[in-house]
């Protein structure tokens, strides 16, 4: 269960593997000089959120995308290794395809991560993130993002793009259920 907390998500800035929409994974591409201006956009629209602590993806892209944005905000930056993207196995580096569509299905990939365990992994990355004090801003990524959906029952379809900071409100008594809404 996601702890009911507000937070902040950032998906990190574009790489050029994103550019050319091939699965990263865990393979440590770094930010291109589109991600790096996403990220400082990104550090100017939270700069008045109120957000408390930074926890990222130890994953060169997260951790500079968060580096960037701390410019701005001058909070510790804890690194939460169950924030890593999903490993891909034989599907790092490969574009989308039905591959990609079985496995969130729970289909086997060649030395991926399964569906479920990773889901679990990043949902207690999540967490582990929420532990600290709040709002939390999350810079983390696109799949490990997906655990948020589940989780807060948010539209599962939704794709959140490089750099785009969403805040997170839990359910209250007026609301049974979460609101992202895009900063």
């Amino acid at each position: 269960m996601l702890e009911r907390r507000p937070f902040f998500y950032l998906r990190h800035g574009e790489t050029d593997w994103n550019r050319a929409h091939r699965q990263q994974g865990q393979t440590d591409i770094p930010l291109n000089d589109t991600g790096r201006a996403q990220a400082q956009a990104a550090g100017a629209m939270v700069a008045d959120c109120e957000i408390a602590s930074i926890c990222c993806s130890p994953l060169g892209r997260a951790r500079e995308t968060a580096e960037i944005v701390n410019q701005r905000l001058g909070r510790t930056i804890t690194v939460i290794d169950a924030l890593v993207e999903c490993n891909w196995g034989a599907g790092e580096g490969r574009i989308a395809g039905e591959w990609y569509a079985d496995w969130w299905r729970g289909g086997f990939l060649e030395g991926a991560e399964p569906y479920e365990q990773f889901i679990e992994r990043a949902l207690n990355g999540i967490n582990e993130a929420l532990s600290h004090p709040g709002p939390v801003l999350i810079v983390g990524h696109g799949a490990v993002y997906r655990a948020v959906k589940i989780h807060a029952r948010l539209d599962i379809d939704f794709r959140l793009a490089n750099g785009v900071p969403v805040r997170h409100e839990p359910p209250s008594d007026g609301t049974p259920w979460w609101r992202a809404t895009e900063i």
